[in-house]
């Protein structure tokens, strides 16, 4: 932390005194000159929202983030912080950051005209530069611009109509920092109006108070698209006032997705070190939302957050750790099994049409997961034919022929060894991966056996049955009742 000066040991120093978007630009040239990353953290946005960001911050504009929940807004706008100067000067004991250079409250000025230079100096870090609201429809203008405050008049003996006698809100607080406003629709329409002179003229009004307080703050609005949320939308005139709107999206691409989900799961070291998550595993994982943003069951409109799959990396990681305890084990691996504990992850994070509401958000997770596994499965394999012609051999003929004879169990506490000694106990499926997924790591393969089993359940190949701590795979209308 920076020790206080004065007013005349700041101006000796050559600080040059500028305005938070003159600020902010010099620090972005800095780093795009010097090729370090502006913005960290942000997978897939590179050629696409990046590009805009620095447009509108070389522009000076205020900017709006439009996109779908679970895109990143918040973290865009947080990360505007690392563009701010490590330290700025105020006039110390100031209200709202009043540069010693322009001072615009009461307070400031009267103490510049005091005291001079040797007006007392104190410095701000920039992670205390930035402020963020949630609007909600309890916001009131009290609090983001301000209101009397009649404690204040009685302790300083003064009438309602001096200027001292003010309560400054969280905007006028926000001088020279950034002030992001969250779900900017959510916000009442005539709370909106109030932010338009703040925004244009840079005076606010509080009360009858006709104040000129040119505020210097970035602005940062994040909303969803109007035509999803019924509960308000951003006013025209207010629209017309933001600079620059941007909009956000999902990843593009499953390899995206997974650095963006591995960066924001909350998973130990210690974890990592004794639960193996096979590769493919992990594509599945991303599989499953890839499938629930185009799934007719889902209400598009609101989006499907990348929080499913970082909570549903952390279900699928907490499903292993418990077979850890509960077997005793030191290590283990993810497996298909271990997906049917991301359902919960899943139908809390999706809105369902009504056609969704109707076959029950359990079955559509598991409709989710089934299209994720096809489409995984069909990437590595041969497709299946839906009809089998006589006397024709396919690459699951002998798989399936086996199941005729035999059934198989997996338990969610099987150890390792068990479990992938059963699956390599079917010598036919070893055969399947053999030939089509040789390349694969041993990790990948393993967990190709029972995409393998899963994807010819779901084609009707097989039949599969579950109760609380196995799947069972058995021959088309052969259950192992008749079998005993």
């Amino acid at each position: 932390m920076k020790n206080d000066i004065t007013f005349k040991e700041l101006k000796n120093s050559g600080y040059t005194d500028k305005t938070i978007s003159q600020e902010i630009q010099s620090n972005l040239i800095s780093k795009i000159k010097a090729k370090e990353p502006v913005f960290e953290g942000l997978w897939g946005y590179e050629d696409s929202v990046v590009p805009q960001l620095k447009k509108a911050i070389l522009a000076g504009h205020h900017i709006n983030l439009l996109g779908l929940r679970g895109q990143a807004k918040t973290r865009i706008a947080r990360s505007m912080v690392n563009l701010l100067d490590e330290y700025m000067p105020i006039v110390k004991g100031s209200e709202i950051n009043d540069s010693p250079f322009q001072p615009i409250s009461k307070f400031a000025r009267d103490l510049i005209a005091e005291l001079g230079d040797e007006t007392p100096i104190s410095w701000v870090h920039r992670s205390e530069r930035f402020f963020e609201k949630l609007a909600t429809p309890d916001v009131n203008v009290a609090d983001l611009i301000g209101d009397i405050d009649p404690i204040k008049a009685a302790t300083l003996k003064l009438p309602y109509s001096d200027e001292r006698v003010l309560h400054y809100g969280m905007i006028p607080r926000a001088n020279r920092s950034i002030f992001v406003l969250n779900e900017l629709p959510d916000l009442q329409a005539r709370i909106q109006v109030s932010l338009f002179n703040i925004l244009q003229e840079g005076d606010i009004q509080i009360r009858g108070f006709q104040l000129r307080m040119p505020l210097d703050i970035q602005f940062v609005f994040t909303a969803n698209p109007e035509d999803y949320t019924n509960r308000g939308s951003i006013v025209t005139p207010l629209k017309d006032r933001i600079g620059s709107q941007i909009f956000t999206h999902y990843p593009k691409t499953i390899a995206l997705a997974k650095q963006i989900t591995e960066q924001e799961a909350a998973i130990s070291e210690e974890d990592k070190s004794k639960i193996q998550i096979p590769n493919l595993s992990k594509d599945l994982l991303e599989e499953v939302a890839f499938a629930a943003r185009d799934s007719e069951y889902v209400d598009a409109k609101s989006g499907v957050s990348a929080r499913l799959t970082i909570s549903a990396m952390e279900n699928l990681i907490a499903a292993a750790k418990l077979r850890l305890i509960e077997t005793d084990s030191s290590k283990t691996t993810v497996r298909l099994l271990d997906f049917m504990s991301i359902i919960p992850s899943i139908t809390g994070k999706i809105e369902l049409v009504y056609e969704g509401e109707q076959e029950g958000a359990d079955y559509v997770a598991k409709i989710l997961i089934d299209k994720a596994v096809m489409t995984q499965f069909e990437s590595i394999f041969p497709r299946i034919s839906k009809l089998d012609k006589e006397g024709i051999k396919t690459p699951y003929s002998d798989l399936i022929k086996w199941f005729n004879k035999n059934h198989l169990e997996l338990n969610y506490t099987d150890t390792d060894e068990e479990f992938y000694a059963k699956l390599n106990s079917i010598n036919p499926l070893v055969t399947v991966i053999e030939e089509n997924a040789s390349e694969l790591s041993a990790e990948d393969q393993n967990f190709c056996k029972e995409l393998v089993l899963w994807a010819l359940t779901i084609s009707k190949k097989l039949d599969r049955s579950e109760n609380s701590n196995a799947y069972t795979f058995d021959s088309v209308g052969i259950g192992q009742f008749f079998r005993d």
